[in-house]
């Protein structure tokens, strides 16, 4: 096999006709600035053929379900290898998707909780569990025993059924020769609806009771003293009297005088006994809340419902009731509800002068929930107060007008379900709990969750052994492992049951590895960063553990603190020292030097990108003139324009007292109109604080409907702001009907110019007509996209420009439309296609077309053409978009500035940014500040915080052990601060990380890396330290583990039992041709096929999603203990049958598929 993949010609997007080749079984790194080209040459050529060429080898009909990628702009590539893309992309906006069920892990749980659970019941809290006979024997001796043996009746309850008398049951018993009758008793159970007869009518009925009596006789099966009974007795009389019965007897103990001293319940079914509760037997998906049948009837399965939130509804509790803090009575269509509350008050002794944060409790319920007496009816509405609470039940029996759902979304949020209280789950599936008594490290002093409908008490609820899934599903990620690594269950343990529990092991064990053990399996997968969302998938990649595989990542440092890098460096380091070739598109300069080679696209970004301007080892990159090496060697940095101090009189907004997840009661002063990072490791609660708590805060504030938020105790100065806006992580949209001109809002403007020419206003056009995504002025052959869709089935997809437009979108009597303007004239068309440089330069003086475009090249996208579509941006261009649409929106409201300004809560925007992107980055924020609003940025990138006014450090690690302010102050005030790890990194960046070059020759393609330096990744500290060849000692832990697989090459397959198996061991050679020879019947076709074939198909399709897996249904586990160093396979068997009549040649070679697709497409009827 070939030891490199050759790219020859490759002109995908906007690459430049390279030639470029990789070793296998390296780590490379692909850098440059955003728009060079990496993605177009790592993931839409690389990864797309390496994809697109193995999933060839599944059946047409399982390639219609995989994702099919477009064949790449190639001349040809050699040596490419079946490759697995992890990028940050979360296709998740569902709030059904959990860590848990992203991981799979719900999976598996849900099989432990149905086969091992152990149920407690909800009233006595004792274990509930099916009898036996023997189980009941066995008790009958130690009770009796202890008891001082007793008289025994074995008794077992018949109902009396509805349609029988008594004297009926009691004959039927006779024939049978049961003729005692120990007692009666009389319950009640829920009454069986009549079925309506066809004379009754409709409303004529009156409400039936709820429960009915039933009478039910105790018939004794037996008596006897346990001493003196045969066993053969006592289990003949048990086995008959738990079938007489239905599965429940009572044993009841008598005294000297013949009376019950005692009576003893037992059940071979789910039933508790004391309480006379029946359970249903436990299925996997009744701990599933995906499932209709396990997801609580009352929230589906959400956790949550909508209700009307009085937070929105009185927004200022400064306001007094006569002040009106009721707001939505105070517009004019309500208003008389305000004159009602008034006149009604003063008779209940209600206050409306007070404000309502000074109202009593009584009072609050009497404004919310009306008069205490309220007697219903219409009178009631006219002569009883109603209440906020009647007013809006009133409003949703109108809810089918539009203007009042809109009036109610206005004072609506997310609360817990009461039904199910948050758990997601029916109550009763909150009942089962896995595993003994814990270590209190488990759980960490954590309060353990209450099922709604238990009447435990909080001691009681304390000493029951294990956990409910609830409870699994809040603990953090590490905490889980702590208690898997501590789950046995002894002699209940089985093959499926140790291959459940080590695949849930594995997991947490990875999901630790990556630093993502502060995350809980409850946590909405929509919330996660990009960063943690390939995190997540990396974990899949490492639980596959094939070699000879292609994996491309997208910046998998996102989201990731510079003191947790050595943690990802570590992973792929393992997925490289496995036999894998790792290509990781990447800004981070810890993962950059980590690497055994480094490529840097550019010169510039766009059509100025495409090229290779580097190609070497990270250290000779230092040196290199291109516009990375002059900011990893020092000789550029991302400086602070202006930078602004904070004073001891610079106004600032203020949160005391955040509680919410993992903050501990942390106040936090944060100064306006400046710069400020909001820093820590993941996990130490950044989110929390300004997402959960402080942006949900402000929005109160400015009374609009939002998500509670997190719990806290107030906040001040938010009166020096007017607006306060998130720009979080989510993408921009990805319609190919989007483009950088309409996302700003400059296109609107343009085509009002339009319709200014003397042409258009002759023709009538109107702005619309200048629109090709409506109206009649795009072409109607291809709706305006410029290009034709076509379906290909089992192939990807092909895109063909328009016939009739060539691509300009528009009509031909559209296109004839030019507008002038200093001494130019252009088309619609081609001002679409114009750079924003072009387009600033030709409207210049045009104030409405400026102040949109202006933004995009304040943030460095003075390349992109008006036009291009926005799926075609990369990753850093997409987020500067969005950057560049809120600081158009900033320029629009800019006439409120003389006075107040607006928060800008960003977080991470440096994602996919280079250094120099980076830069202009600062100098876009700089405007911002110049125009008096506050920035408030989350973030890991050191440039950033190095550059930033103000630094608040949260930490000291993530998770439990975050949670606190462990400073805050300029960064170098950070940096005396020995325990934060932000400080240290700060030190650390400028000594080892950014530094001129200590030589290194440039990297040959078609050679080995020089043997003479080499960079290492310490652990904790993340430095770098340089160490020769000849020096084993103080070697990094990957190189030594490197060297030492370097010779081995092989399949090794370790006590193989499949079918004929007896135990082999087997070792295969890898990049060799290896026969397996036999007897028929000898286990040829299990070795080769079921395990080998079966198992490295298997392990690739793992790394796709769950939705594709169930479509191909790759086989089971083979019956190994284990198999190393296996590759995605391919299998070519001989057909053991001849098929159908219907199977031809064609069909068998596929030619089939696709010369009906060719007929279909392009054949011609007669």
């Amino acid at each position: 096999m070939s030891s490199h993949i050759r790219i020859f010609g490759a002109r995908q997007n906007n690459l430049k006709n390279l030639d470029v080749s990789f070793d296998t079984g390296t780590f490379t790194v692909i850098t440059g600035v955003s728009g060079s080209g990496k993605s177009s040459l790592a993931f839409d050529t690389l990864y797309a053929e390496g994809q697109r060429r193995y999933v060839e080898t599944f059946s047409p009909y399982a390639r219609q379900f995989l994702d099919r990628m477009d064949k790449p702009q190639v001349e040809r590539i050699e040596g490419i290898l079946p490759a697995i893309a992890i990028d940050q992309v979360n296709p998740v906006r569902n709030s059904r998707s959990t860590v848990g069920t992203m991981t799979e892990l719900n999976d598996h749980l849900k099989l432990l909780y149905a086969r091992l659970g152990r149920l407690f019941c909800r009233c006595c809290a004792r274990p509930v569990k099916r009898d036996d006979p023997e189980s009941i024997r066995q008790d009958l001796a130690l009770r009796s025993s202890q008891q001082g043996d007793p008289r025994l009746v074995i008794t077992f309850p018949i109902a009396i059924p509805a349609n029988f008398t008594e004297e009926e049951v009691r004959g039927f018993l006779d024939q049978q020769g049961y003729v005692r009758i120990h007692h009666e008793e009389t319950r009640e159970r829920p009454a069986e609806p009549a079925s309506r007869g066809k004379n009754t009518k409709k409303g004529s009925g009156r409400k039936t009771a709820q429960t009915e009596q039933q009478r039910i006789l105790h018939v004794v099966q037996d008596r006897f003293r346990y001493g003196n009974a045969e066993t053969q007795r006592v289990m003949e009389a048990l086995d008959t009297a738990l079938r007489q019965g239905d599965g429940h007897i009572t044993i009841h103990a008598l005294d000297d005088e013949g009376e019950d001293a005692a009576a003893w319940r037992y059940s071979n079914r789910l039933h508790c006994a004391q309480c006379d509760i029946e359970y249903s037997a436990p299925l996997p998906s009744t701990f599933s809340f995906n499932s209709p049948l396990g997801a609580c009837e009352h929230c589906r399965g959400f956790g949550r419902v909508m209700g009307i939130d009085y937070d929105l509804v009185v927004p200022d509790e400064r306001k007094t009731l006569r002040e009106g803090c009721v707001r939505p009575w105070q517009t004019p269509s309500y208003k008389e509800c305000q004159v009602e509350l008034e006149r009604y008050a003063a008779p209940a002794g209600v206050r409306l002068d007070t404000p309502w944060k000074d109202l009593d409790e009584h009072e609050r319920q009497w404004v919310i929930q009306g008069d205490p007496q309220w007697k219903g009816g219409n009178t009631a509405w006219k002569t009883q107060w109603y209440g906020a609470q009647r007013f809006f039940d009133w409003l949703e029996s109108r809810s089918y007008k539009m203007h009042v759902r809109v009036l109610l979304s206005k004072y609506r949020s997310y609360t817990p379900c009461p039904a199910c209280g948050g758990a997601r789950l029916k109550p009763d599936a909150t009942l089962w709990r896995l595993g003994g008594h814990l270590s209190p490290d488990v759980e960490g002093g954590r309060a353990r969750f209450l099922p709604v409908h238990a009447q435990w008490s909080e001691d009681t609820l304390r000493q029951l052994p294990g956990l409910s899934v609830h409870d699994l599903m809040r603990l953090p990620i590490e905490r889980v492992r702590s208690f898997f690594n501590e789950l046995t269950f002894g002699a209940r343990m089985d093959a499926a049951l140790d291959l459940l529990l080590t695949e849930v092991r594995a997991r947490l064990k990875f999901l630790c590895d990556v630093g993502l053990g502060y995350l809980s399996l409850d946590r909405q997968s929509r919330t996660l960063s990009g960063g943690e969302v390939q995190r997540i998938n990396l974990t899949t990649a490492l639980g596959t553990s094939l070699v000879n595989t292609l994996f491309v990542l997208d910046e998998p440092s996102i989201g990731l603190h510079p003191h947790d890098m050595h943690r990802i460096v570590q992973v792929m380091h393992r997925l490289r020292n496995n036999g894998n070739s790792l290509v990781v598109v990447e800004h981070d300069p810890q993962v950059m030097v980590a690497a055994d080679r480094i490529i840097d696209m550019g010169p510039g970004p766009g059509e100025r990108g495409g090229q290779i301007v580097f190609d070497g080892q990270p250290d000779a990159l230092r040196s290199a003139s291109t516009l990375t090496g002059r900011y990893l060697g020092g000789h550029l940095r991302v400086e602070a324009p202006r930078p602004q101090p904070v004073a001891d009189n610079t106004p600032r907004l203020i949160l005391e007292g955040v509680r919410a997840n993992n903050l501990k009661n942390v106040s936090v002063s944060i100064p306006l109109g400046r710069l400020v990072c909001i820093t820590g490791v993941s996990g130490s609660g950044k989110s929390t604080l300004v997402q959960d708590v402080l942006y949900p805060a402000m929005l109160k504030k400015l009374g609009r409907p939002t998500d509670a938020p997190g719990e806290y105790d107030r906040l001040l100065g938010d009166d020096r702001l007017y607006d306060v806006t998130l720009v979080d992580q989510t993408p921009i949209g990805k319609t190919a009907r989007s483009n950088p001109a309409s996302y700003v809002g400059a296109f609107d403007a343009i085509r009002k110019l339009f319709t200014q020419a003397p042409l258009a206003r002759e023709r009538g056009y109107t702005p619309g007509t200048f629109s090709f995504n409506s109206g009649d002025g795009r072409c109607p052959t291809c709706g305006g996209t410029g290009f034709e869709h076509v379906e290909m089935q089992f192939l990807s997809d092909v895109y063909l420009r328009c016939p009739d437009c060539d691509g300009k979108r528009f009509r031909p009597e559209i296109l004839e439309i030019r507008l002038e303007h200093l001494g130019r004239t252009a088309s619609i068309d081609e001002v679409l296609e114009m750079t924003v440089n072009e387009a600033l330069e030709f409207f210049s003086g045009l104030r409405d077309v400026q102040r949109a475009l202006a933004p995009l090249a304040d943030v460095g996208l003075e390349y992109l053409r008006l036009g291009q579509p926005v799926p075609t941006l990369s990753g850093g261009e997409a987020q500067r978009l969005k950057l560049a649409g809120h600081l158009v929106e900033t320029k629009a409201d800019a006439k409120g500035l003389a006075v107040k300004g607006k928060l800008f809560l960003f977080d991470e925007p440096t994602t996919g940014l280079h250094f120099d992107d980076v830069a202009r980055l600062m100098r876009a924020f700089r405007r911002l500040l110049a125009g008096g609003h506050s920035l408030l940025v989350i973030e890991h990138n050191l440039d950033v915080v190095q550059a930033s006014d103000w630094v608040i450090d949260l930490g000291p690690d993530g998770g439990e052990q975050g949670g606190q302010i462990v400073g805050a102050g300029t960064p170098t005030d950070l940096m005396a601060i020995e325990n934060s790890h932000t400080g240290q990194a700060l030190k650390e960046y400028a000594d080892t990380i950014i530094r001129a070059s200590e030589g290194g020759d440039a990297y040959q393609a078609d050679a080995a890396p020089p043997a003479t330096t080499r960079l290492k990744v310490a652990e904790p500290a993340a430095v770098y330290l340089v160490e020769t060849d000849d020096d084993a000692a103080g070697s990094p832990l990957q190189s030594i583990l490197r060297r030492r697989r370097a010779g081995q090459k092989n399949i090794d397959i370790l006590n193989a039992r499949e079918h004929n198996l007896k135990g082999v061991d087997v070792s295969i050679p890898r990049d060799t041709f290896t026969v397996i020879t036999g007897v028929s019947g000898s286990g040829k076709s299990t070795l080769a096929f079921d395990i080998l074939f079966n198992e490295g198909q298997r392990r690739y399709l793992e790394s796709l999603n769950a939705y594709a897996r169930a479509i191909v249904q790759p086989a089971g586990k083979p019956d190994v203990d284990a198999i190393y160093g296996i590759p995605p396979t391919v299998a070519i068997e001989q057909r053991t049958s001849r098929g159908g009549r219907k199977s031809t040649v064609a069909t068998m070679t596929e030619i089939h598929h696709f010369l009906r697709l060719l007929y279909m497409k392009l054949g011609t009827q007669y």
